[in-house]
């Protein structure tokens, strides 16, 4: 199953990236960091996404309208005072041309939903945020698991042969390096 082999095919991508981002959450002192830490996420996410919508269309992922992260994260950033940043654009996000990019690109973002729960209890015991500016780490909140199990059965659906694989798999592991480049470039929020 193609969930399967990019689990193992972009476990050092996914290390990488999630070893930064701890990193990142540890070091959040106050709101200002946390919502500097949000804005990360929107205007990577919000230019990927972009750029997904107009590679998915509705017979391939019907329920992918709902799987938008980019105004639940605008949403929290309102909500702790803070002004919302311009989305990336393609210079620094990775190439998705085709569903099989996309389907690639979307793993990683579905896939963030996972650990959301997590970070967002983190968040609220540090910050004592009562509820504001959590909605993008609550993900879909009891439906998380789900989601991503339906989101999977798509996946594994798509790739019909070991070149269509590789094209998801690459387009995985671009998504993560990109994701891990936009925080290093981007150094508002400190870490330990």
């Amino acid at each position: 199953m193609l969930s399967e082999i990019l689990k193992e095919e972009t476990r050092e991508n996914h290390q990488q990236l999630e070893k930064m981002l701890i990193g990142k959450l540890k070091a959040v002192s106050g709101v200002k960091d946390y919502a500097d830490l949000l804005k990360y996420f929107y205007g990577y996410f919000g230019g990927l996404e972009d750029q997904i919508n107009q590679a998915i269309d509705p017979d391939l992922l019907p329920d992918n309208a709902d799987r938008r992260k980019t105004q639940s994260i605008a949403e929290d950033i309102k909500a702790l005072g803070e002004t919302v940043p311009a989305k990336a654009n393609s210079d620094t996000l990775p190439r998705i041309k085709n569903h099989l990019e996309a389907l690639g690109a979307l793993y990683v973002i579905e896939g963030s939903t996972l650990g959301g729960k997590i970070i967002s209890k983190m968040m609220e015991q540090q910050l004592a945020l009562n509820g504001a500016g959590l909605s993008f780490f609550t993900g879909y909140g009891d439906r998380t698991g789900q989601m991503w199990e339906t989101f999977k059965q798509v996946l594994d659906q798509q790739a019909a042969n070991p070149e269509q694989e590789a094209v998801v798999i690459a387009a995985a592991n671009e998504t993560f390096l990109k994701f891990g480049e936009w925080f290093a470039r981007n150094k508002t929020v400190k870490q330990n």
